[in-house]
């Protein structure tokens, strides 16, 4: 697994942020979230420029949020989609290159450096940041974000 071993301290921007949310088990939860976030993509799209992908969680309680990005204030949104304005903030960014199914393990051990590291984290959603397209990079370049909140 390529996870950076040092985090950088980043302040993720405001964004507006459009999401199919889950409440519970995450591993179960999140591929059907994404499913069904998927299932919507191109309704979302005829009415809003998306400009990348993104997951919002918090661990306890157990909320995952699968989502795009947009340039703008999301406007006609299809049944089950939301739409936030999301505050960002200061995070500690780990970047994990390769496949999505390390996501996961790479999650952890990203909160567990964190832990290790004695960073404070703020009770806020975590991110990651889907950095580039799966459907036009190969799977061993892929970059995720893992930003975890920090005080």
């Amino acid at each position: 697994m390529n996870l950076t071993q040092e985090p950088e301290i980043v302040t993720w921007p405001a964004t507006h942020y459009v999401f199919v949310e889950r409440v519970g088990p995450i591993m179960t939860n999140a591929p059907q979230a994404w499913q069904d976030l998927h299932k919507q993509a191109a309704a979302i799209s005829a009415h809003n420029r998306i400009v990348g992908a993104m997951s919002l969680y918090k661990i306890g309680p157990k909320i995952y949020r699968a989502g795009f990005l947009l340039a703008a204030p999301a406007v006609e949104l299809p049944d089950g989609v939301q739409s936030i304005e999301f505050g960002g903030g200061k995070y500690s960014r780990f970047v994990l290159t390769g496949s999505y199914a390390n996501l996961p393990e790479a999650t952890g051990r990203a909160w567990s450096m964190a832990a290790e590291k004695k960073i404070q984290v703020r009770d806020d959603f975590a991110i990651e940041n889907y950095a580039n397209d799966p459907k036009m990079t190969p799977v061993d370049e892929l970059i995720t974000e893992i930003l975890v909140p920090t005080v």
